[in-house]
């Protein structure tokens, strides 16, 4: 009998500007991280979040760049190689910074890889290029949902339940890409750009649910930004300007996996549901103190979470204006508010707050993960 052995790595690296590699340079050159076992990179810049964040690309631009002479290979085929999702907007006190995961596979006789339990793992997937009629529709959550089960394969994750977190990078429309479709004879969901990313980001969490068994498999078009009931409580989905297809990552536990890290995760009911994050954090062994600095700083590794403005336009009752802003998008409002709630919580700035949760966690709210060393 041949067992799979899956050892998994995770390191933050705080970044002094969307084009800053020597965070991972140092790391690399200190012999801390192999450039070759390095599988996904996910990155908070300080753009705005929105379709013109052109810092999203810069980053994934400048990372594969400097990695490329590292492999013997050229920037693209480093971004065909390694899962990058660069999120914008670091709004509040939220601190750029990117995570870097790598992995290491090995083969041996034997059973199950660790008797400790089961560890962090990571598994990656993507799904083809989709056409611009195709963004935001339900080919989009069918094509996810795929992805999304090859890469728990990938990840060594054979039960749902040990899924924790589902990153998606997404594609969004652009009026060159409504004009080639409407070229052609279809219409897309809509030909704002804007409003596309929503669309977007709601069909490819909605492919997780999916996939995870978190709601029906016959999902349609209607329901897509229409039918809130329908989320999943492990989606994180992120869209951007640089791409066609969707990335998408699965973390979660498995028996096959021996890193010395957990994930676990909690879902936020709104942006002020501390009682999530604390949930979230005593899932993997954290406790919150009274005091300044409540989380160990060597055991938390990273917080995940999403955020939106509640659609209906108030929180637990009271009226918000994160809606009627016309100077600054509800998404950075959002943001600012529970990277805020977040960061008081676990102690340290440089958490991963993405905005945007359409289907991601119940309106309003949002999904929490988080990595901590055993």
């Amino acid at each position: 009998m041949t067992a799979r052995t899956i050892s998994v790595d995770v390191v933050r690296i705080p970044t002094k500007g969307p084009g800053d590699v020597s965070g991972l340079l140092g790391l690399i050159e200190a012999g801390r991280i192999d450039p070759r076992a390095i599988l996904a990179i996910l990155g908070k810049t300080e753009g705005n979040g929105g379709v013109n964040d052109f810092t999203r690309e810069f980053a994934t631009a400048a990372l594969s760049s400097a990695l490329a002479p590292l492999l013997g290979a050229t920037p693209h085929q480093i971004e065909q190689r390694i899962a990058f999702v660069m999120s914008g907007g670091t709004e509040g006190v939220l601190s750029p910074h990117i995570t870097v995961f790598t992995r290491e596979i090995s083969n041996h006789p034997g059973g199950q890889g660790t008797m400790a339990g089961k560890r962090l793992s990571i598994g990656i997937a993507q799904t083809r290029d989709f056409l611009p009629e195709e963004i935001g529709r339900s080919v989009q959550v069918a094509e996810t949902a795929n992805a999304v089960r090859a890469a728990m394969a990938d990840a060594g994750i054979d039960d749902v339940g040990d899924v924790h977190f589902v990153q998606i990078k997404c594609p969004l429309l652009t009026s060159d890409r409504v004009a080639e479709a409407r070229g052609r004879g279809q219409t897309t969901t809509t030909s704002s750009a804007y409003g596309s990313m929503g669309h977007s980001r709601g069909a490819s969490a909605l492919g997780v649910a999916v996939a995870l068994g978190e709601i029906k498999a016959d999902i349609s078009d209607a329901d897509i930004l229409k039918n809130y009931d329908l989320y999943s409580a492990v989606a994180s989905t992120s869209a951007g300007i640089e791409l066609m297809h969707n990335v998408v990552i699965v973390m979660g536990n498995s028996a096959d996996a021996t890193s010395p890290f957990v994930i676990g995760h909690s879902v936020m009911l709104d942006a002020i549901d501390y009682a999530a994050v604390v949930t979230a954090l005593r899932s993997v062994g954290l406790e919150v103190a009274a005091a300044r600095n409540p989380i160990s700083a060597d055991r938390l590794v990273n917080v995940f979470a999403k955020a939106e403005a509640s659609p209906d336009g108030t929180v637990r009752g009271q009226r918000h204006t994160m809606l009627e802003d016309t100077d600054i998008s509800s998404t950075r409002h959002a943001r600012a508010a529970v990277g805020g709630l977040i960061s008081g919580l676990a102690g340290t700035s440089a958490v991963y707050v993405s905005g945007g949760a359409e289907h991601q966690g119940p309106p309003g709210g949002g999904p929490i993960a988080v990595i901590a060393r055993v």
